[in-house]
C-alpha cells in the first residue's frame, strides 16, 4: 500500500470513528431521562424502563428490516448503496428522532417520546452495520481489530461524557431543586442541538472523501448459520449480555432514588461511573491488540485502567460534580485489572472469570447496604466490558461462509437491551429495587453457564478456540 493510500486510510478511519461517540452517548443518557421521565410523567419502575425498551429494540427491527429487504433485493442492502451512504441515512433517520423530542416535550407525550427514541435507535442500527465492515476494509483484515477498537475507544468515552452532559444541559445543577424545578420541556434544547449535530455530521460524511467501499463477498441470505448449536447458544448469550449491561445502568437512578435519597439531577456522576468501568475495561483489552513488548504491555494493562478511571472521575468534576466519594471504587478497577491477568484474553477463560466477578459482585451487591453495596452493583459495568468480543468470537465459530449471517443474527439479539431493564422494572414495583438487582446475578449466571456450554460444543466439532477463534472485538450499541 502506498504512503498517500495508508495516509488516506489513516483520514477515513478518524472520519468513520466519529459516529461511535453518539452510539454510547445517546444510549448511556438514557439513564437520565429514566428518573427524569418517570418522575413527570409518574410511571411505575417498568413504565420507564420502556425508553430502554424503544431504543434497543430498534436494533432488531433494524436488524429483521435489514434481513428482509436484503432477501427481497436477493443481495446485501449495504452493497447496493456502499457504506458511506448507509451511514449518511442512519444519521439522517436518527436526526428526524432527536428533533422530534421538541414536538414530544411540546405536548407532554411519553409515547411520542419513546418514538422518538425508537427513530433514534433505528439510525444507529444502520449506521453500526455500514461502519463496522466499512472499517475493517479499510486496511489488512488481520488488523481490523486494532482499527475497531479506536472505534471502541471512542464509544465508551460518548457514554462516559453523555450523562453528565445530558444531565448539565437538562438540569443546570446537581442540586435536588433541579430536578423539582425541571420540566419535560427542559429535554427540547438538548436534544433538538443534538439532532442539528447529526444532520451536521451527515453533511460532514457526504463530502468527505471516503472511499466507496462494498463487500465482494459471495454472502449467504437466508437462515442457514441457525443450524449451529453455537450460533444460537451465542444468540442466548449477546441477548442476555446487552439485557445485563443496559439493566444495571438504567435501574441505577432508582436505586440511587431509594437507597441514598437522591433527586434525578444529583445521579449522573453515578451514571457515568458505570459506562465509564466499560471504557476502563475495554481500553485495557485494547491494549494487546498494539505491538507493545510483553514487559510494556504488562505495565499498561495496571496503569491504562487508572487512566481511564481518572478521565471518568475528570469529566464529571468538570460537569460540577463532587467525586472524592468515587475514589473508593479504585479497589474495583483493582478487581477488574487481577481478572484480567488471570483470564490470560482467552475467549471462554475471559467469560467464566468475568462472569463469576459479576455475579458475585451484584449478588453482595444486593446483600450489602450503602455505598459499598452501591459500587459493588456499579462494578458489574467493569465485568461486562469485555464480554461481547468473547460472546461473538464463540458464536461465529466454524460458522465458514455462514459467518456474516451469523454476525447479523447476533447484532439482532441487542433486542436484549430492550426487554431485560423492563423485567427488572416490573420486579422493582413488586419486591423493590435492590432485591430486584438479583436479575443481574440470574444473568451473569447463564453467561457462566454460556461459556462452559459453548466450550463442550466447539470440542465435539473439533473446534480449539483458543487457536482458531478470531475475536471478534467490535461493539457499537
Amino acid at each position: 500500500m502506498s504512503n498517500s493510500s495508508t495516509q488516506s486510510n489513516q483520514s477515513a478511519l478518524y472520519t468513520l470513528v466519529t459516529v461511535w461517540f453518539f452510539w454510547s452517548f445517546v444510549a448511556a443518557s438514557n439513564g437520565i431521562l429514566i428518573p427524569l421521565f418517570k418522575d413527570k410523567f409518574e410511571l411505575q419502575q417498568w413504565q420507564a424502563q420502556l425508553v430502554d425498551f424503544a431504543f434497543y429494540a430498534a436494533y432488531f427491527v433494524g436488524s429483521i428490516l435489514y434481513f428482509v429487504v436484503s432477501g427481497i433485493i436477493k443481495g446485501d442492502v449495504l452493497n447496493r448503496i456502499g457504506y458511506k451512504n448507509g451511514i449518511i441515512y442512519g444519521l439522517i433517520i436518527s436526526a428526524v428522532g432527536t428533533i422530534l423530542f421538541y414536538p414530544a416535550a411540546e405536548l407532554k407525550s411519553f409515547p411520542i417520546l419513546l418514538s422518538a427514541l425508537f427513530i433514534v435507535g433505528l439510525g444507529f442500527s444502520l449506521q453500526q452495520t455500514a461502519t463496522q465492515p466499512f472499517m475493517i476494509a479499510l486496511g489488512d483484515p488481520a488488523t481490523g481489530a486494532q482499527r475497531i477498537n479506536l472505534g471502541g475507544a471512542v464509544n465508551n468515552l460518548g457514554g462516559t461524557i453523555g450523562p453528565a452532559l445530558i444531565s448539565y444541559a437538562i438540569f443546570g445543577s446537581i442540586s435536588a431543586d433541579a430536578a423539582k424545578n425541571a420540566s419535560i420541556d427542559s429535554v427540547k434544547a438538548p436534544y433538538l442541538i443534538l439532532g442539528v449535530v447529526f444532520a451536521l455530521f451527515a453533511v460532514f460524511f457526504k463530502l468527505s472523501k471516503l472511499p466507496r467501499i462494498t463487500n465482494d463477498e459471495d454472502v449467504e441470505i437466508g437462515t442457514g448459520a441457525l443450524k449451529y448449536p453455537q450460533l444460537l447458544l451465542g444468540m442466548s448469550a449477546i441477548f442476555v449480555y446487552v439485557g445485563v449491561e443496559v439493566t444495571i445502568g438504567s435501574n441505577l437512578g432508582e436505586y440511587l432514588k431509594v437507597t441514598e435519597n437522591l433527586e434525578s439531577s444529583q445521579i449522573a456522576k453515578y451514571v457515568s461511573l458505570f459506562w465509564g468501568s466499560m471504557m476502563v475495561g475495554r481500553w485495557t483489552a485494547s491494549i494487546g491488540n498494539f505491538n507493545f513488548s510483553q514487559s510494556t504491555q504488562t505495565i499498561l494493562k495496571v496503569i491504562v485502567p487508572f487512566v481511564a478511571f481518572a478521565i471518568v472521575l475528570g469529566v464529571n468534576a468538570l460537569g460540577g460534580s463532587a467525586v472524592q466519594d468515587l475514589l473508593p471504587y479504585g479497589f474495583c478497577v483493582v478487581m477488574m485489572i487481577a481478572a484480567f491477568f488471570a483470564s490470560q484474553e482467552k475467549p471462554v477463560k475471559t467469560l467464566l472469570i468475568y462472569t463469576a466477578c459479576g455475579a458475585v459482585t451484584s449478588l453482595l451487591g444486593v446483600i450489602f447496604t450503602g455505598k459499598i453495596a452501591l459500587f459493588l452493583l456499579i462494578s458489574g459495568g467493569l465485568f461486562c466490558s469485555v464480554l461481547w468480543p468473547s460472546i461473538f468470537s464463540l458464536g461465529t465459530a466454524g460458522l465458514g461462509k455462514y459467518t456474516n449471517q451469523g454476525a447479523a443474527f447476533l447484532i439482532m439479539m441487542i433486542l436484549g437491551g430492550a426487554v431485560i431493564p423492563v423485567v427488572q422494572g416490573i420486579l422493582a414495583d413488586s419486591i423493590g429495587i435492590q432485591l430486584s438487582y438479583l436479575l443481574a446475578v440470574a444473568c451473569f449466571g447463564y453467561l457462566f453457564f454460556f461459556g462452559i456450554r459453548v466450550q463442550a460444543v466447539l470440542r465435539k466439532q473439533n473446534i480449539d478456540f483458543d487457536k482458531e477463534v478470531v475475536k471478534n472485538t467490535g461493539k457499537g450499541h
